[in-house]
């Protein structure tokens, strides 16, 4: 199973844990592992990174991973798991953060478990309550067609910069990968597709925001 995991140079929240998975991988004799992939472009403008990357590789990419950072009007201090697409935007609306309009990526079917583990984490190295550990709706891109979910840190650049965030966020990918030997955290065993379809379906319902064919919204 190949999982890439990206993370741009131009965002603290990003490079940090990146910075931090690296130096975990170094001091451990992996058993499993999973491929870095860097840059230094806006996360959610790179589109296309799963498939450049078979074709550079020749591996067929299972899942992509990104490390971001998170703003909200708040300005509270937070750590979300996401999926990514922007489903709402009709065609000829300009995305204001990457992505087509009508498209959205599978959501990693994981990112159940790993906010659950998130929230674990957090609370053992004291982020809680100072940091609200949240489940975020999608907005953003970059176009995929993996299984994707953002792990993002938010949502200042004081807390973007915080290295114990950037700590937690790493671990969160150590253990949910099962890195060094343990189990991954979340099933891959399942329907993956009828775990989709219910998962958007629901959100969509949540927002109020009608499913249907182009020609029903005429």
């Amino acid at each position: 199973m190949v999982t890439i995991v990206v993370a741009t140079t131009t965002d603290p929240a990003s490079i940090n844990p990146a910075t931090v998975h690296l130096a975990m991988t170094l001091k451990a004799l992996l058993i499993k592992t999973c491929d870095l992939l860097q840059h230094d472009k806006s996360i959610v403008e790179e589109d296309d990174l799963d498939r450049h990357w078979e074709e550079v590789t020749g591996e067929a990419v299972d899942e992509a991973i990104f490390f971001s950072k998170h703003t909200a009007v708040s300005k509270r201090p937070a750590l979300t798991v996401r999926p990514i697409g922007v489903p709402h935007l009709r065609e000829g609306d300009v995305p204001p953060q990457g992505g087509r309009p009508g498209w959205a990526a599978p959501p990693d079917p994981r990112i159940g478990p790993w906010f659950r583990r998130l929230k674990k984490i957090a609370q053992s190295h004291n982020l809680v309550p100072e940091f609200e550990v949240t489940l975020e709706a999608t907005h953003h891109g970059p176009i995929t067609t993996k299984p994707t979910m953002f792990l993002e840190i938010g949502s200042t650049d004081e807390y973007w910069k915080r290295q114990d965030a950037a700590q937690v966020i790493a671990l969160l990918v150590w253990e949910g990968l099962g890195l060094g030997g343990g189990d991954a955290v979340g099933n891959w065993g399942r329907s993956f597709k009828c775990w989709q379809k219910n998962a958007i379906t629901a959100f969509l319902g949540e927002q109020n925001i009608k499913i249907g064919k182009p020609n029903d919204f005429i």
